[in-house]
C-alpha cells in the first residue's frame, strides 16, 4: 500500500527554505518519494495559513517514515527551524 507524505508549509524566510527545498528533494527521491504535487498553484478553502503544500508518494508509510527519520533528512530540516510554520503527515493510502 502506498505511503504519502503532505506537508503544509507557511514560509517565513524563504532564503533558508530554499535551502532546505534544494537539500531535502534529493534525499526525498533518493528513498523512491515521488513529488506528486511541490508548491504550484493552490486554492486555500478551509483553515490555516499554509500557502504551500508539498504531496510526495512512496511505495509503501515504512519508507516514508524511513526517510523523514533519516540523518540526511534530518540534517536538511534544520534549515526548516527558523524558516517556515510546518504541518507534516505521514499518511497510508487505500
Amino acid at each position: 500500500m502506498k505511503g504519502y507524505w503532505v506537508a503544509r508549509c507557511h514560509i517565513i524566510d524563504n532564503n533558508e527554505y530554499t535551502k532546505y527545498a534544494e537539500l531535502a528533494g534529493p534525499i526525498i527521491e533518493s528513498f523512491g518519494g515521488k513529488f506528486l504535487a511541490r508548491g504550484g498553484n493552490q486554492k486555500e478553502v478551509e483553515g490555516g495559513i499554509y500557502e504551500r503544500t508539498v504531496l510526495v508518494e512512496f511505495n509503501n508509510i515504512q519508507i516514508a517514515e524511513e526517510c523523514y527519520k533519516s540523518e540526511a533528512y534530518q540534517s536538511a530540516l534544520k534549515h526548516v527551524e527558523n524558516s517556515a510554520i510546518r504541518h507534516v503527515v505521514l499518511v497510508e493510502g487505500i
